[in-house]
């Protein structure tokens, strides 16, 4: 089963990176009206699975480590770009 983000990490990676939702979609190919969408929901955002993981591995890929689950202490932290991240943890 793939890792799964809550919407609350996405708005803080962003934050992280200081970059916009139109940085975000144009980066991870996904529109910036379902970017915007994903944010604002509560959670696990609903939505296709592919587009949830396009936008955990470009941001994963730009420097975010995902980390806690959705329902324990889910969060973010900056590493280095381009060094492979942890496998998120519990």
């Amino acid at each position: 089963m793939e890792n799964v983000i809550t919407s609350g990490q996405i708005r803080a990676a962003r934050a992280l990176l200081r970059w916009s939702a139109q940085q975000l979609a144009d980066k991870s190919g996904t529109g910036v009206a379902t970017v915007l969408r994903l944010e604002q929901q509560e959670g696990v955002p609903t939505g296709r699975s592919h587009t949830l993981l396009d936008l955990q591995k470009t941001l994963e890929s730009a420097g975010v480590e995902f980390i806690g689950t959705p329902d324990d202490k889910p969060g973010v932290r900056l590493v280095k770009p381009g060094k492979r991240a942890k496998a998120r943890t519990p």
